[in-house]
Protein backbone atom coordinates (compact mmCIF):
# COMPACT_ATOMS: atom_id res chain seq x y z
CA UNK A 1 0.00 0.00 0.00
CA UNK A 2 2.81 2.41 0.90
CA UNK A 3 4.59 1.71 -2.37
CA UNK A 4 1.36 2.27 -4.35
CA UNK A 5 0.73 5.58 -2.53
CA UNK A 6 4.24 6.75 -3.35
CA UNK A 7 3.74 5.79 -7.00
CA UNK A 8 0.53 7.83 -7.14
CA UNK A 9 2.16 10.86 -5.57
CA UNK A 10 5.11 10.61 -7.97
CA UNK A 11 2.78 10.42 -10.96
CA UNK A 12 0.70 13.41 -9.80
CA UNK A 13 3.82 15.49 -9.18
CA UNK A 14 5.16 14.68 -12.65
CA UNK A 15 1.84 15.58 -14.27
CA UNK A 16 1.78 18.99 -12.62
CA UNK A 17 5.38 19.66 -13.56
CA UNK A 18 4.45 18.87 -17.17
CA UNK A 19 1.45 21.18 -16.92
CA UNK A 20 3.72 24.06 -15.95
CA UNK A 21 6.13 23.24 -18.76
CA UNK A 22 3.24 23.27 -21.24
CA UNK A 23 2.63 26.85 -20.17
CA UNK A 24 -1.10 26.58 -20.64
CA UNK A 25 -2.59 26.00 -17.24
CA UNK A 26 -3.85 22.55 -18.18
CA UNK A 27 -4.35 20.10 -15.37
CA UNK A 28 -6.53 19.30 -12.45
CA UNK A 29 -10.05 20.53 -12.01
CA UNK A 30 -10.36 22.98 -14.84
CA UNK A 31 -10.41 23.64 -18.53
CA UNK A 32 -7.34 24.96 -20.25
CA UNK A 33 -7.43 28.74 -19.90
CA UNK A 34 -6.95 29.85 -23.50
CA UNK A 35 -7.38 33.39 -22.17
CA UNK A 36 -5.77 34.70 -18.98
CA UNK A 37 -7.58 33.40 -15.91
CA UNK A 38 -10.50 31.58 -17.55
CA UNK A 39 -10.18 28.58 -15.21
CA UNK A 40 -9.69 30.84 -12.19
CA UNK A 41 -12.78 32.88 -13.06
CA UNK A 42 -14.83 29.71 -13.39
CA UNK A 43 -13.50 28.65 -9.98
CA UNK A 44 -15.05 31.69 -8.34
CA UNK A 45 -12.33 34.34 -8.16
CA UNK A 46 -13.49 37.90 -8.74
CA UNK A 47 -12.05 40.25 -11.35
CA UNK A 48 -10.72 42.40 -8.51
CA UNK A 49 -8.90 39.45 -6.93
CA UNK A 50 -7.41 38.30 -10.22
CA UNK A 51 -6.25 41.79 -11.19
CA UNK A 52 -4.23 41.99 -7.96
CA UNK A 53 -2.25 38.83 -8.74
CA UNK A 54 0.80 38.10 -10.92
CA UNK A 55 -0.28 36.82 -14.34
CA UNK A 56 1.64 33.57 -13.87
CA UNK A 57 -0.23 32.71 -10.66
CA UNK A 58 -3.56 33.16 -12.42
CA UNK A 59 -2.73 31.29 -15.62
CA UNK A 60 -1.33 28.35 -13.65
CA UNK A 61 -4.24 28.02 -11.25
CA UNK A 62 -5.50 24.43 -11.20
CA UNK A 63 -8.18 24.88 -8.56
CA UNK A 64 -11.89 24.04 -8.55
CA UNK A 65 -13.01 26.85 -6.25
CA UNK A 66 -12.03 29.86 -4.19
CA UNK A 67 -11.73 28.63 -0.58
CA UNK A 68 -11.01 32.11 0.79
CA UNK A 69 -14.39 33.36 -0.44
CA UNK A 70 -16.03 31.19 2.22
CA UNK A 71 -13.75 32.18 5.08
CA UNK A 72 -13.43 34.95 7.63
CA UNK A 73 -9.65 35.10 7.57
CA UNK A 74 -8.56 38.18 9.51
CA UNK A 75 -5.52 40.30 10.23
CA UNK A 76 -2.75 38.77 12.31
CA UNK A 77 -3.85 35.19 11.73
CA UNK A 78 -1.89 32.23 10.32
CA UNK A 79 -3.16 30.47 7.19
CA UNK A 80 -1.88 27.14 5.86
CA UNK A 81 -2.54 26.17 2.23
CA UNK A 82 -2.33 22.46 1.40
CA UNK A 83 -0.95 21.89 -2.10
CA UNK A 84 -0.28 25.58 -2.65
CA UNK A 85 0.69 25.25 -6.32
CA UNK A 86 1.65 28.44 -8.15
CA UNK A 87 0.55 30.55 -5.18
CA UNK A 88 -2.77 32.17 -6.09
CA UNK A 89 -4.40 31.46 -2.71
CA UNK A 90 -1.20 32.20 -0.78
CA UNK A 91 -1.07 35.71 -2.19
CA UNK A 92 -4.75 36.39 -1.61
CA UNK A 93 -4.47 35.11 1.96
CA UNK A 94 -1.42 37.30 2.61
CA UNK A 95 -3.47 40.36 1.79
CA UNK A 96 -6.11 39.32 4.30
CA UNK A 97 -3.84 38.53 7.24
CA UNK A 98 -1.79 41.69 6.81
CA UNK A 99 1.86 42.29 7.77
CA UNK A 100 1.32 40.88 11.27
CA UNK A 101 -0.14 37.64 9.90
CA UNK A 102 1.54 34.66 8.32
CA UNK A 103 0.81 32.41 5.33
CA UNK A 104 2.40 28.98 4.81
CA UNK A 105 2.14 26.89 1.67
CA UNK A 106 3.04 23.20 1.42
CA UNK A 107 3.59 21.47 -1.91
CA UNK A 108 5.40 18.31 -2.99
CA UNK A 109 6.38 19.42 -6.50
CA UNK A 110 9.68 21.28 -6.84
CA UNK A 111 8.58 23.03 -10.04
CA UNK A 112 5.44 24.32 -8.32
CA UNK A 113 7.40 25.55 -5.32
CA UNK A 114 9.81 27.45 -7.55
CA UNK A 115 6.91 28.96 -9.50
CA UNK A 116 5.11 29.98 -6.31
CA UNK A 117 8.22 31.64 -4.89
CA UNK A 118 8.63 33.63 -8.07
CA UNK A 119 5.01 34.77 -7.96
CA UNK A 120 5.29 35.65 -4.27
CA UNK A 121 8.36 37.76 -4.99
CA UNK A 122 6.45 39.51 -7.78
CA UNK A 123 3.52 40.17 -5.45
CA UNK A 124 5.68 42.06 -2.97
CA UNK A 125 4.42 40.18 0.11
CA UNK A 126 6.99 39.25 2.74
CA UNK A 127 4.71 37.23 5.04
CA UNK A 128 4.47 34.09 2.88
CA UNK A 129 6.59 30.95 3.21
CA UNK A 130 6.46 27.87 0.94
CA UNK A 131 7.67 24.54 2.29
CA UNK A 132 8.32 21.29 0.45
CA UNK A 133 6.39 18.40 1.95
CA UNK A 134 3.45 16.03 1.79
CA UNK A 135 -0.04 16.95 2.90
CA UNK A 136 -0.16 13.53 4.61
CA UNK A 137 2.84 14.52 6.75
CA UNK A 138 2.82 18.28 7.05
CA UNK A 139 6.06 20.09 7.96
CA UNK A 140 4.05 22.31 10.31
CA UNK A 141 3.96 22.53 14.09
CA UNK A 142 0.93 21.10 15.89
CA UNK A 143 -1.71 23.59 16.96
CA UNK A 144 -0.03 26.46 15.14
CA UNK A 145 -2.47 27.68 12.44
CA UNK A 146 -5.80 29.47 12.56
CA UNK A 147 -6.94 28.37 9.10
CA UNK A 148 -6.29 25.47 6.77
CA UNK A 149 -7.31 26.07 3.16
CA UNK A 150 -6.89 23.88 0.11
CA UNK A 151 -8.01 24.11 -3.49
CA UNK A 152 -8.70 20.85 -5.32
CA UNK A 153 -5.78 18.96 -3.79
CA UNK A 154 -6.93 16.56 -1.05
CA UNK A 155 -8.75 14.43 -3.64
CA UNK A 156 -5.33 13.70 -5.17
CA UNK A 157 -4.04 12.10 -1.98
CA UNK A 158 -3.97 8.29 -1.91
CA UNK A 159 -4.20 8.50 1.91
CA UNK A 160 -7.00 10.95 2.64
CA UNK A 161 -7.58 9.90 6.28
CA UNK A 162 -3.97 10.89 7.01
CA UNK A 163 -4.59 14.30 5.45
CA UNK A 164 -7.70 14.86 7.56
CA UNK A 165 -5.73 13.83 10.65
CA UNK A 166 -2.95 16.28 9.79
CA UNK A 167 -5.46 19.11 9.37
CA UNK A 168 -6.80 18.41 12.85
CA UNK A 169 -3.26 18.24 14.25
CA UNK A 170 -1.98 21.57 12.92
CA UNK A 171 -5.09 23.64 13.64
CA UNK A 172 -5.29 25.62 16.85
CA UNK A 173 -8.24 24.92 19.12
CA UNK A 174 -11.16 26.70 17.52
CA UNK A 175 -9.31 26.85 14.20
CA UNK A 176 -11.16 26.35 10.93
CA UNK A 177 -10.67 24.42 7.71
CA UNK A 178 -12.22 25.74 4.50
CA UNK A 179 -11.62 23.62 1.42
CA UNK A 180 -12.68 23.50 -2.21
CA UNK A 181 -12.35 19.96 -3.53
CA UNK A 182 -13.73 17.31 -5.86
CA UNK A 183 -15.98 14.40 -4.94
CA UNK A 184 -17.62 11.73 -7.08
CA UNK A 185 -20.33 9.06 -6.94
CA UNK A 186 -20.69 5.73 -8.74
CA UNK A 187 -17.63 6.00 -10.98
CA UNK A 188 -17.12 3.12 -13.41
CA UNK A 189 -14.37 0.68 -12.46
CA UNK A 190 -12.19 1.52 -15.47
CA UNK A 191 -12.31 5.21 -14.54
CA UNK A 192 -11.29 4.47 -10.95
CA UNK A 193 -8.34 2.46 -12.24
CA UNK A 194 -7.22 5.09 -14.78
CA UNK A 195 -3.84 6.58 -13.91
CA UNK A 196 -4.40 9.22 -16.60
CA UNK A 197 -7.55 10.48 -14.88
CA UNK A 198 -6.17 10.51 -11.35
CA UNK A 199 -4.35 13.83 -11.74
CA UNK A 200 -7.47 15.37 -13.28
CA UNK A 201 -9.14 15.12 -9.86
CA UNK A 202 -11.53 12.41 -11.06
CA UNK A 203 -10.23 8.89 -10.43
CA UNK A 204 -9.01 9.66 -6.92
CA UNK A 205 -12.14 11.45 -5.75
CA UNK A 206 -14.22 9.80 -3.01
CA UNK A 207 -17.92 10.29 -2.35
CA UNK A 208 -19.18 13.35 -0.52
CA UNK A 209 -20.42 11.09 2.28
CA UNK A 210 -17.00 9.48 2.70
CA UNK A 211 -15.24 12.85 2.56
CA UNK A 212 -17.37 14.40 5.29
CA UNK A 213 -17.16 11.26 7.43
CA UNK A 214 -13.37 11.39 7.17
CA UNK A 215 -13.30 14.92 8.56
CA UNK A 216 -15.47 13.90 11.51
CA UNK A 217 -13.41 10.79 12.20
CA UNK A 218 -10.31 13.01 12.39
CA UNK A 219 -11.96 14.88 15.27
CA UNK A 220 -13.23 17.93 13.40
CA UNK A 221 -16.68 19.25 14.20
CA UNK A 222 -19.33 21.54 12.70
CA UNK A 223 -18.69 19.96 9.30
CA UNK A 224 -20.74 21.93 6.80
CA UNK A 225 -21.14 21.87 3.01
CA UNK A 226 -21.14 25.45 1.76
CA UNK A 227 -21.80 24.78 -1.89
CA UNK A 228 -21.67 22.35 -4.80
CA UNK A 229 -21.09 22.67 -8.53
CA UNK A 230 -22.05 19.51 -10.42
CA UNK A 231 -20.18 19.19 -13.73
CA UNK A 232 -22.06 18.55 -16.95
CA UNK A 233 -20.77 16.70 -20.00
CA UNK A 234 -19.06 19.72 -21.59
CA UNK A 235 -17.20 20.60 -18.39
CA UNK A 236 -16.16 16.99 -17.87
CA UNK A 237 -14.86 16.88 -21.44
CA UNK A 238 -12.56 19.84 -20.71
CA UNK A 239 -11.14 18.10 -17.63
CA UNK A 240 -10.73 14.74 -19.35
CA UNK A 241 -9.05 16.28 -22.40
CA UNK A 242 -6.53 18.17 -20.29
CA UNK A 243 -5.40 15.06 -18.48
CA UNK A 244 -5.32 12.79 -21.54
CA UNK A 245 -3.07 15.37 -23.15
CA UNK A 246 -0.68 15.36 -20.18
CA UNK A 247 -0.66 11.56 -19.99
CA UNK A 248 0.18 11.34 -23.69
CA UNK A 249 3.26 13.49 -23.12
CA UNK A 250 2.24 15.77 -25.95
CA UNK A 251 3.47 19.26 -25.23
CA UNK A 252 0.59 20.68 -27.25
CA UNK A 253 -2.46 19.06 -28.69
CA UNK A 254 -5.75 18.14 -27.13
CA UNK A 255 -5.57 20.47 -24.15
CA UNK A 256 -7.72 23.37 -25.27
CA UNK A 257 -7.09 22.88 -28.99
CA UNK A 258 -8.05 19.98 -31.20
CA UNK A 259 -9.57 17.53 -28.75
CA UNK A 260 -8.48 14.13 -27.50
CA UNK A 261 -9.64 10.84 -28.89
CA UNK A 262 -12.03 9.17 -26.45
CA UNK A 263 -12.66 12.23 -24.31
CA UNK A 264 -16.30 12.59 -25.40
CA UNK A 265 -17.21 9.03 -24.42
CA UNK A 266 -15.55 9.28 -21.03
CA UNK A 267 -17.14 12.66 -20.33
CA UNK A 268 -20.62 11.39 -21.17
CA UNK A 269 -20.23 8.58 -18.64
CA UNK A 270 -19.09 10.99 -15.93
CA UNK A 271 -21.65 13.78 -16.41
CA UNK A 272 -23.48 14.47 -13.17
CA UNK A 273 -21.28 12.09 -11.16
CA UNK A 274 -18.46 14.51 -10.30
CA UNK A 275 -18.76 17.82 -8.49
CA UNK A 276 -16.82 20.56 -6.79
CA UNK A 277 -17.52 20.73 -3.07
CA UNK A 278 -16.97 23.64 -0.69
CA UNK A 279 -16.73 22.40 2.89
CA UNK A 280 -15.93 23.94 6.26
CA UNK A 281 -15.03 22.25 9.56
CA UNK A 282 -13.69 23.34 12.93
CA UNK A 283 -11.29 21.96 15.52
CA UNK A 284 -13.05 21.92 18.90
Amino acid sequence: MKEKSEDIRRSVSQDYARALEAGSGCGCCGAAPVQKGIAAKLAGYTEQELSSLPDDAVVNSFGCGNPLSFSDVGEGQTVLDLGSGAGIDLILAAGRVGPEGRVIGVDMTDEMIARARGNIAASGFSNIEVRRGLIEDLPVESGSVDWVISNCVINLSPEKPRVFGEIARVLKKGGTMVVSDMVAEDLPKDILESAALYSSCIAGAVSEKEYLAGLREAGLTDVEVLGRIVFDGAQMKDMVESELKLASGAGQGCCGTGGCAGADGVADRLAGKVWSLKVRARKP
